[in-house]
């Protein structure tokens, strides 16, 4: 018996419209009370997940992320939102088997440009059944089942799908703009969770050189003669006046980058 996202799971006895739950293998059909057998890899399930965040508390954890240690300094400050939207974005979620046990693979079921929805935890616990009442708010699917399986098969071959489902997980897309660039977010609105694939980072080269400045002083020290307790004793001292300035480099670096 197979089911996709949109269809319908019919009695093979009466032809009676199913609603199986996760990981039913038995199922009993309400109108002629024939048993059915379910095979959980040919079932697809269609579940959202409900938010618990509202606009202002996505808000709050946008800037959260902008203030962290991934982002250029003060990001929160300097930058400005020019938009938000709020939408039920459709994944394929796949259980697969491997050798080192159940896992688990996140695809996304429509188009994307933050690929990081992959790397999202979808709690099972707080997947509920798809409500059509959410189809205004819906992103429809517009990624093909067997798409998505060819892609897991490719990343992961070998794979053995035990369960497939679509999830309707609630996103904020915001929209901030930073130095006149425009840039993209998401929150998701279940575990309050920030993705983005291109946003302000922290410059790596001003880092680096202050750890080479570093480096550099310390390996010169090494490297002085020390044939007698006073030139071991120059040494010290050299590396104690050294001390102070190389930390308030490493201090000017952190604040201005």
């Amino acid at each position: 018996m197979d089911a996709s996202p949109g269809t319908k799971l019919n009695c093979t006895q009466c032809g009676g419209e199913l609603h199986p739950d996760e990981g039913q293998v038995f199922l009993t059909c309400p109108y002629c009370t024939a048993t059915i057998y379910l095979d959980p890899s040919q079932v697809v399930y269609h579940y959202h997940l409900a938010p618990t965040l509202d606009a202002q508390q996505a808000t709050g954890a946008l800037f959260r992320w902008m203030s962290g240690n991934q982002t250029v300094k003060d990001l929160d400050k300097k930058a400005q939102v020019s938009g938000q939207t709020f939408s039920y974005f459709p994944v394929w979620h796949f259980v697969w088997r491997s050798a080192s046990g159940e896992q688990v693979a996140l695809q996304p079921a429509a188009a994307t440009s933050v690929t990081e929805l992959t790397s999202l935890r979808v709690p099972a616990g707080d997947l509920h059944p798809y409500d059509p009442a959410l189809d205004a708010q819906s992103t429809p699917p517009t990624v093909p089942l067997e798409a998505a399986r060819t892609w897991l098969m490719q990343a992961q071959p070998g794979a053995e799908v035990r369960q497939s489902a679509l999830v309707h997980i609630p996103i904020y897309v915001f929209k901030y703009v930073y130095k006149g660039q425009t840039f993209t977010a998401l929150v998701e609105a279940g575990t309050g969770a920030v993705m983005a694939n291109i946003f302000p980072a922290k410059a790596e080269a001003p880092y680096l050189m202050a750890a080479g400045i570093t480096a550099l002083v310390y390996l010169c020290l090494a490297s002085l003669p020390m044939t007698n307790v006073l030139d071991t004793g120059l040494a010290v001292i050299l590396a104690l006046v050294a001390a102070p300035f190389l930390f308030l480099l490493a201090v000017t670096v952190a604040s201005k980058v």
